[in-house]
């Protein structure tokens, strides 16, 4: 089968580690979020709005409002006539019960030293007439949408008993008149920037543990070579130039080393990049593909790609050493792995019937759910709480981005001007 770099038919990044061999030889527009699935019941949620010291700051209300809503896991009741309250005890909690509220989250923001702001906020119980929870955070002005994300992460944890996913960041290559654009942005697809631009092919962008930095392939120099840079600075370094395909980089736990393809000696195979010495060892021999490493989250294992078995599949050995054993069993297909934060899951891409879908398996159970019902996904990155997952897809012949939760009931899909590929979601 050829391969090529369309941007019309999503290609799983096993088949473009075949088309890098081949090669190396040879401004933001607003992201809409569509809510296309939800949890069977919602937790009802009223936003109050949050009582502000200058108007002109953003109220971190509408940031929350929208975040617990897009999540699929909460009904948010109209606030639109409540005023804002700034004392949890002036909260008519009987009355919003009888609304249908569950919980009232209400919150002030208020001058700070140094020209800061804090921002504090309650969750109350309207069932119980009791307080949940009460926090506040010390920013900027500028950085109260940061803020009301960690708000709104915290109500999501109180009332559901797991980390909420709102301020992790996603980078996601965008195409868009003819040049490849890699862009950072919040969870809820605000605040879009461009890290790098180039009119040759971007791609595989991957969080360093401490988000202050983003390794990518770029084709700049017409070949693959993997960079690595600074998202506080712009800095960048070019850690892998080496003769052939240079791709797939993934980063260890503590930062200090970047796992790649390379196939500078022979066939694609997976080597381990010191990134203080520049130094490459080999991990993977013989004559396979090996592409796609992604490091286990506690660092002594390494899971890729490979069709040393006669079909794509993915695999695991230890960083120590030791034997290379095959995960991956349903089907003839199965690429792009990444493990949750816990690493007791492996996402996946999952070919069936002609379609590439986002699959999971339980890595102690063995057990394997696909989660999507499209034709053309790639890219599965995890959220830092686990459990969601963010994807690339193909929906009217152009690449969208699209979140599943681990149990596929909620999902949705982030759209924009242009083409949007291999998203990576940050810890």
């Amino acid at each position: 089968m050829a391969a090529t770099l369309s941007r019309l038919a999503p290609m799983p990044r096993f088949l473009l580690s075949l088309l890098l061999l081949l090669l190396a030889s040879a401004a933001q527009a607003a992201m809409t979020i569509e809510i296309i699935g939800g949890a069977a019941r919602k937790i009802p949620v009223a936003v109050l709005p949050f009582s502000m010291a200058q108007p002109g700051w953003l109220n971190p209300a509408d940031v929350v409002t929208s975040d617990l809503s897009r999540s699929g896991y909460f009904r948010l009741l109209d606030t639109r006539d409540a005023g804002p309250l700034d004392d949890p005890r002036n909260v008519p909690l009987p009355a919003w019960k009888g609304k249908g509220a569950d919980a009232v989250v209400l919150g002030q923001v208020l001058p700070a030293a140094n020209g800061k702001v804090e921002v504090r906020f309650w969750l109350l119980d309207a069932v119980r007439q009791t307080s949940l929870l009460a926090m506040a955070y010390t920013t900027t002005p500028a950085g109260l949408r940061i803020a009301a994300h960690r708000v709104a992460d915290a109500v999501h944890e109180k009332l559901l008993g797991e980390p909420g996913p709102y301020s992790g960041r996603i980078a996601y290559i965008l195409k868009r008149g003819g040049r490849y654009e890699l862009q950072v942005a919040d969870a809820d697809s605000q605040n879009a920037v461009t890290v790098v631009s180039s009119p040759e092919p971007i791609i595989s962008p991957a969080w360093s543990p401490d988000g202050a930095r983003l390794a990518y392939v770029s084709f700049e120099d017409r070949k693959p070579v993997v960079y690595v840079q600074s998202l506080a600075d712009g800095t960048r370094k070019a850690v892998a130039r080496f003769r052939g395909s240079n791709s797939a980089p993934a980063w260890s736990p503590d930062g200090k080393r970047l796992a790649v393809a390379l196939s500078k000696d022979e066939t694609s195979q997976i080597y381990l990049i010191d990134l203080a010495s520049g130094v490459a060892a080999r991990f993977t021999r013989g004559g396979a593909l090996d592409t796609e490493p992604v490091f286990s989250p506690d660092g002594q294992w390494l899971y890729f790609t490979s069709d040393r078995g006669g079909s794509p599949q993915i695999y695991r050995a230890a960083l120590a050493g030791g034997e290379i054993k095959r995960v991956t069993f349903e089907g003839d297909y199965n690429v792009s792995p990444d493990l949750s934060p816990d690493g007791k899951t492996l996402a996946f891409v999952h070919r069936r019937d002609g379609r590439f879908l986002v699959a999971t398996k339980d890595l102690a159970s063995g057990q394997t759910q696909v989660l999507t019902d499209t034709t053309h996904d790639e890219s599965p990155s995890f959220a830092a709480n686990g459990r969601m997952i963010l994807y690339a897809t193909l929906v009217g012949g152009r690449g969208v981005l699209a979140t599943v939760s681990v149990d596929g009931r909620v999902k949705q899909r982030l759209t924009q001007s242009g083409d949007l590929r291999e998203p990576a979601w940050g810890r």
